[in-house]
């Protein structure tokens, strides 16, 4: 993509929009947009990556500990028991024979965490994924289409991690603000001795993560972030890739780089390409493994809840090398 112009978000949108559509390329009655890239082979090859046996789950945690501040009435999960220990010490359950258990029950949005976007969870300009009617989509019963359930036994595969952090920033960490190019995923994976393509989870670290537990949450749901330029867009097409994620919560760069735009790398990748966008990725565990064995492929498992009509899921993404 050339280079562009920030006063314009809605022109570069919809030249986009239209220059890397997918619309059509699975059929009209396509509910999965760029995993229909991760087939069986793809699967085979990724499953071919584990050698150690070694495991990283590359989930934050759900708790009332996160980073949520109330945008869009998004809050941090709450947890609570409906029967504990107590209960059954002191007799209060009603079970015969000593048994006694435990119960909980937790509440929260979808995306307050470490998750999936799907593919209802973005519109553009009044269309949903595949050039559907966005009111037709996703009504007050759910999104009735490309509910997060039809990618439920998909994802899973060859997933390759891209350490922009540690190949292009200061001490593994890119700055709030910065726009990660082609150029720099490209460079990355050089770096890394690793291709990425058809079919293949990415998973892109900043080091913001890392950053906001050193110094506290900030404004890490929201507030500014390093992440990818709305000038990847072309990238993230043309490469094929089934999915990718990041370990920031907004995934492209913060602020945007127009005047007066939201989101705008979201409303080209999901609803025009169709792509499976992850946020809030744990990847520092894994980050470090790589950085010692020099091996940055893997088997990776990240299947979201298969929550009928939803437009995002919470998800424990598992990579083994």
């Amino acid at each position: 993509m050339t280079a562009i112009d920030p006063r314009d978000p809605a022109g570069a949108i919809a030249r986009a929009a239209k220059t890397y559509s997918n619309w059509g390329r699975w059929g009209e009655d396509d509910r999965i947009g760029t995993l229909n890239f991760l087939d069986e082979d793809k699967r085979r090859e990724g499953a071919g990556l584990v050698r150690r046996g070694v495991s990283f789950s590359l989930s934050q945690s759900f708790d009332m500990d996160g980073p949520q501040k109330g945008w869009r009435r998004r809050t941090n999960p709450v947890h609570t028991m409906l029967d504990t220990g107590t209960d059954a010490a002191l007799g209060h359950q009603g079970f015969p024979h000593g048994i006694g258990g435990a119960d909980d029950v937790i509440a929260m949005p979808l995306q307050c965490s470490t998750q999936w976007d799907g593919l209802g969870h973005i519109f553009d300009r009044g269309k949903a994924w595949n050039g559907r009617p966005a009111e037709k989509v996703v009504t007050s019963d759910g999104d009735l289409v490309t509910g997060i359930e039809h990618m439920a036994p998909q994802v899973a595969g060859r997933g390759v991690l891209l350490d922009v952090g540690r190949v292009v920033g200061t001490d593994g960490e890119l700055p709030d603000g910065f726009a990660v190019t082609e150029a720099h995923l490209t460079a990355t994976a050089d770096a890394h001795g690793v291709r990425v393509g058809r079919g293949d989870i990415v998973v892109v670290r900043t080091g913001q993560l890392a950053r906001v537990r050193r110094d506290g949450w900030g404004e890490y749901a929201g507030g500014p972030a390093p992440g990818l330029s709305f000038t990847t867009a072309g990238w993230l097409h043309g490469s094929e890739i089934a999915a990718i994620a990041t370990d920031t919560w907004g995934f492209e760069v913060r602020p945007n780089e127009f005047e007066n735009a939201f989101q705008p790398l979201h409303q080209v990748a999901i609803p025009n390409i169709g792509l499976l966008i992850g946020e809030m990725w744990d990847l520092e565990a894994l980050a470090e493994d790589c950085a010692a064995d020099g091996v940055y492929e893997f088997w990776l498992t990240a299947a979201p809840l298969r929550i009928t009509g939803a437009v995002g899921s919470p998800v424990n993404p598992i990579a083994i090398k």
